[in-house]
């Protein structure tokens, strides 16, 4: 009878290259601007597009911010920060928490842009500004990669519609 070895013990097995290097096993790889986590189920780290979202509002807003009207923030936001904060998303399983992450620095710019503390407000100023949620928009997302992968004319995009339906 064969024994059960704890997970913490096994490690991998090293990979050598055609000019026997050896492979080095990571915890995350980027691929394309996408962080791709270590993990038993495919999963990605989006923890340097919340970076990045932080960086480029606050290098903006910092400047413009009391000079500008909400309504050109908020285009900016839409137009230039959002797709920073969700590239690649389409392409990843989200759950509640990862949408959550998301959410909180989207939230806490409102929340800067709009001098409140309250989430209410934010709310209030979304619906006025007609700003979509970042789970509204992270379907969005997905609906439109979706309905791409359907209509392409790629062999390998038939080949996977073909096999789904």
């Amino acid at each position: 009878m064969s024994e059960l070895v704890p997970v913490a013990i096994l490690k991998c097995a090293s990979l050598v290259t055609f000019d026997g290097k050896d492979l080095v096993w990571v915890v995350t790889v980027r691929y394309l601007g996408v962080f791709i986590t270590r993990s038993k189920h495919f999963s990605c780290s989006f923890d340097n597009a919340k970076r990045s979202f932080y960086r480029c509002f606050n290098s903006v807003f910092g400047k413009i911010g009391k000079l500008a009207s909400e309504e050109v923030v908020l285009h900016l936001i839409k137009s230039k920060y959002m797709p920073v904060l969700l590239y690649a998303v389409e392409a990843c399983a989200v759950n509640r928490s990862l949408q959550g992450s998301l959410e909180f620095p989207f939230t806490g710019n409102l929340m800067k842009i709009f001098r409140t503390r309250s989430k209410e407000i934010v709310t209030e100023c979304q619906n006025y500004f007609n700003l979509h949620t970042v789970g509204e928009l992270i379907k969005k997302r997905k609906l439109q990669f979706l309905q791409k992968i359907v209509s392409s004319s790629n062999t390998v995009c038939k080949l996977f519609t073909s096999v789904a339906v």
